[in-house]
């Protein structure tokens, strides 16, 4: 079973070929799973999905902790399960997009219908009203007799006047025409119970799949690749060039050469004569000569 939460967007018209069709425009998920119900715990088994957005003020306690951190969700809607129904490692935190839908998928669709408030019973239950000659008077949209004289009390159910629209209607068999995946819409055939940005569950048949296990799987086969990437190299490194690769180590101990400190240096080399002591040197040699003669 697949199951995503969307809201209506508006009506429009789609061209397939020469033939026009009616559809809806839906903007459906991303959708996150906040909690996976059990058979054991709760009773029964469903998935509760958190949808939209909404400011954290408005968000009480006990809901922030319900949603673990995993975003602030504007609607939380719960799917219920049959007790054989399986959707695999599916768990907290993974995301449900449109991926998991295409074209010519058929869904349940469940919405809530347009308000209209209080109406009469023409508009409500179509009543074609009282005539309009031959000294009627103030009764032409009334119900007439709502029950017998016997009786003395009007049954359950019998239809009159009252509060119209605002009923959870569910339609099934609803075609997927088209699926964007871009834009998280995708446009289904005819029209759907609700007014404009009003909130519609979708489920139906097929199998549930979740962005984070495309994640996962992604990662597992870069994983695969890199340690094929390592074992070729190993396999293509032959044993001479494992000892060429394990030569220069040795080869710069060995050309490692102690060389002697400055200091050593200096002490070792004759001290420099200074320019002053050589122009003495020069004067004694000079001077010499002279006193011998």
């Amino acid at each position: 079973m697949k199951f995503i939460v969307g809201k209506k967007v508006a009506m429009t018209q789609l061209w397939q070929g020469d033939n026009v069709i009616p559809v809806t425009e839906v903007q459906a998920g991303p959708c996150t799973v906040l909690q996976i119900k059990t058979l054991e715990k709760d009773g029964y088994r469903a998935v509760v999905l958190g949808y939209g957005t909404r400011r954290p003020s408005l968000i009480t306690k006990a809901l922030k902790g319900h949603f673990k951190g995993f975003g602030d969700f504007r609607y939380v809607r719960e799917f219920r399960l049959a007790e054989t129904e399986n959707i695999g490692d599916l768990k907290a935190g993974d995301q449900i997009s449109l991926a998991t839908f295409a074209n010519d998928d058929i869904l349940t669709a469940i919405g809530t219908s347009k308000g209209k408030g209080f109406q009469g019973v023409v508009k409500r239950h179509g009543f074609h009203g009282q005539d309009a000659t031959h000294g009627n008077k103030d009764q032409l949209r009334a119900s007439g007799s709502v029950g017998a004289g016997g009786v003395q009390h009007v049954f359950k159910g019998i239809r009159m006047a009252g509060r119209m629209g605002g009923d959870r209607v569910t339609l099934h068999d609803v075609k997927i025409i088209a699926v964007d995946e871009a834009n998280n819409t995708f446009f289904v055939k005819g029209a759907l119970p609700g007014a404009r940005n009003s909130l519609v569950l979708f489920f139906g048949e097929g199998e549930l799949t979740t962005d984070n296990t495309d994640k996962k799987t992604d990662d597992t086969d870069e994983i695969v690749e890199e340690k094929v990437a390592v074992v070729e190299e190993k396999a293509e490194t032959t044993p001479e060039i494992k000892a060429v690769e394990e030569k220069p180590a040795e080869v710069a101990v060995e050309e490692v050469v102690e060389t002697p400190l400055v200091d050593e240096v200096k002490a070792d080399a004759p001290a420099e004569a200074t320019p002053v002591e050589e122009i003495k040197t020069a004067e004694a040699k000079t001077e010499e000569p002279q006193t011998k003669a």
